[in-house]
């Protein structure tokens, strides 16, 4: 289907449940990310329907992590960069305290990177190892990095700048379950565990790997 229930719509999209009966449908990730249509119509009002926003991709004017944007539906996740490129203005997506997607405007020189997380990590060839990471993407790098870690994206040079290791002391954002949103400095890790302990707001929480992420 390419519309999906207004009162469907995930927990962490920043638009009403009531209004029309439907909303677009995002072509990849449902939880993980919002369509670049709720983006610019409902989030930054730079569009003031689907038909502008179209128009604004047909005329190659939106950019996501600077590639041109080519559907409406396209779904932006967490810490992907939106380029307007005749406003010359940059956004990057961010997690509200409460868990809801949120856009903060940055520099133009903060929008060539992103972070992302190691989910999977397998040998190839020749010793070679190949990162899968959160947003779909995959990378070859000699760098040493571990499931779990996250990496600072480049995306001009296509490369992975450097390692991010999920470590005591490590600066974490939670972006799954009812901490979704909040950030805080790892205390406690324990090997082959599945959680570790989070200092949030001066409190000790423990939180599944799986629902955090590394970001300095």
């Amino acid at each position: 289907m390419a519309y999906l229930k207004r009162q469907m719509i995930p927990k962490n999209w920043p638009i009403k449940r009531k209004g029309s009966a439907y909303v677009v449908r995002p072509n990849f990730s449902m939880n993980g990310g919002i369509p670049i249509l709720i983006i610019l119509r409902d989030m930054l009002k730079v569009a003031q329907n689907r038909k502008e926003v179209k128009k604004a991709i047909y005329s190659k004017h939106i950019l996501l992590n600077n590639k041109i944007v080519i559907d409406e539906k396209n779904s932006a996740l967490l810490f992907d960069v939106i380029t307007i490129t005749p406003l010359k203005k940059h956004y990057r997506i961010e997690l509200s305290e409460k868990g809801k997607f949120q856009i903060k405007e940055i520099k133009e020189d903060e929008a060539g990177k992103k972070i992302a997380k190691i989910v999977n990590k397998k040998t190839l060839k020749g010793k070679k190892t190949q990162l899968n990471l959160s947003d779909g993407r995959n990378f070859v790098s000699d760098l040493k990095c571990n499931t779990d870690d996250s990496v600072l994206i480049n995306f001009k040079e296509r490369k992975i700048d450097k390692c991010l290791e999920l470590k005591e002391k490590a600066k974490v954002i939670v972006f799954a379950g009812k901490h979704s949103g909040e950030k805080g400095i790892v205390s406690k890790m324990e090997s082959e565990s599945k959680a570790v302990e989070v200092d949030i707001d001066e409190k000790k929480v423990n939180i599944l790997i799986k629902q955090l992420m590394v970001v300095e």
